[in-house]
């Protein structure tokens, strides 16, 4: 079954971007098929109480639940929807006229998300940055690691976006233990636990005002059409929010309800209760139920995410895991260095990495997921930390009561 599931695996993800890139389901749905079976007949075989869906969350997230995220999804929306409704709602949007007067050239984003890559950390001695049709980091151990982005020359916080998500991802694989490796001490205890190293740098940091009154210069200087860029222009526009068609690409707002959605499909999917053949438009009910909107198409919809061509059923909820980690990890750090947005003001996130590097990175898998963050802040995982966050900074933006 393995081997199967290794051969097949490979096969679907190049049927995936011939589908992706031609906007064609139907092309990918007899190889999504055969994925789901090997899926389940692996999940039969790991073994779990409640529901199938429980054994391959546990791949990925050791522990969790459907009951447990079915609680945790229900909080978090009815604190979500609220607020992007509100948002919606008031007057105060950010500019974003100076995206639809510029070209950024590929070659100017990646000089400019290569910058920040190295700023922040990432070592490129014994790591790389490559183009894919989906961004992502792997990697052969703690000396050797690899992330990929691709670009739009309308939208250049996409490209700068995804690389300091994947950086995120490689300075924790880059911290992991070189003494260790090869043991579980040298190697990340999950991927909530990962996800909230890449949502941390992306977003606390790579969203903050504080991050661009260090690196609005630069940003000027490698795209000098965009004129006279201030701070509170550009600071608002990568925190615009408003409903979106890509996960990838969405605001911090409303990013989770992206992984709700994949979340139900994929419950949905492996307890079948919706074949394949329907998935299109299962999807798209789906997208107009939690964002309101419907994509035009295959390829900015069903097949917008490349986990499903590879067999990671279980994968997408880790996302929101890893936000709802990230804050809680954040309000630690400020507890600990209280002038830390002061430091990524003038340019300096080495004390965050360290902080990292000593509370996350150096234990690797030894222990699990709940107690490693309740090791690192005092506190058993919850998402009254990321409602604080997203409350705190999104209330000051739009000006909401």
């Amino acid at each position: 079954l393995v081997e199967e599931m290794a051969r097949h695996n490979s096969t679907s993800l190049q049927i995936w971007q011939e589908a992706r890139a031609k906007s064609d389901f139907a092309h990918f749905a007899p190889a999504l098929e055969k994925t789901l079976d090997l899926a389940c007949q692996a999940a039969e075989h790991y073994g779990y109480k409640e529901n199938i869906y429980d054994a391959m969350l546990d791949i990925y997230e050791q522990g969790m639940s459907v009951s447990q995220l079915d609680l945790l999804f229900a909080s978090l929306r009815k604190e979500i929807v609220p607020l992007v409704k509100a948002i919606g709602e008031c007057d105060n949007h950010p500019d974003l006229s100076f995206m639809k007067t510029t070209s950024f050239s590929k070659e100017g984003q990646r000089d400019f998300s290569l910058r920040v890559s190295k700023a922040i950390g990432f070592d490129f001695e014994g790591g790389r940055m490559d183009t894919s049709t989906h961004p992502f980091c792997s990697g052969a151990g703690p000396g050797d690691v690899r992330f990929t982005t691709r670009y739009d020359e309308s939208f250049p916080f996409g490209c700068l976006y995804g690389v300091m998500h994947e950086t995120g991802h490689g300075l924790y694989e880059q911290g992991l233990s070189k003494e260790h490796e090869g043991t579980p001490l040298s190697k990340a205890v999950s991927l909530g636990v990962h996800e909230s190293q890449s949502r941390l740098w992306e977003n606390v940091v790579g969203r903050s005002r504080e991050f661009w009154n260090h690196w609005l210069s630069d940003f000027c200087e490698v795209f000098p059409d965009v004129g006279d860029l201030d701070l509170d222009t550009i600071h608002h526009a990568v925190n615009n929010v408003e409903p979106s068609l890509i996960r990838v690409e969405a605001d911090e707002v409303t990013y989770n309800l992206h992984i709700m959605i994949r979340y139900e499909v994929e419950k949905a999917l492996v307890n079948g209760e919706v074949k394949v053949n329907d998935l299109p438009q299962f999807w798209n009910s789906q997208m107009e139920n939690y964002l309101g909107i419907i994509p035009p198409n295959d390829a900015q919809g069903v097949l917008q995410d490349v986990h499903w061509s590879m067999g990671a059923f279980g994968y997408f909820p880790t996302y929101t895991l890893g936000n709802l980690y990230a804050a809680q990890l954040w309000e630690a750090t400020l507890r600990d260095i209280p002038d830390m947005l002061s430091l990524i003001s003038q340019g300096e996130t080495k004390p965050l990495l360290d902080w990292m590097r000593n509370k996350i990175h150096v234990h690797g898998s030894l222990w699990e997921p709940e107690d490693l963050i309740f090791q690192a802040t005092g506190e058993k995982p919850s998402s009254d930390a990321f409602v604080r966050y997203l409350k705190q900074k999104f209330n000051s933006l739009y000006h909401l009561s």
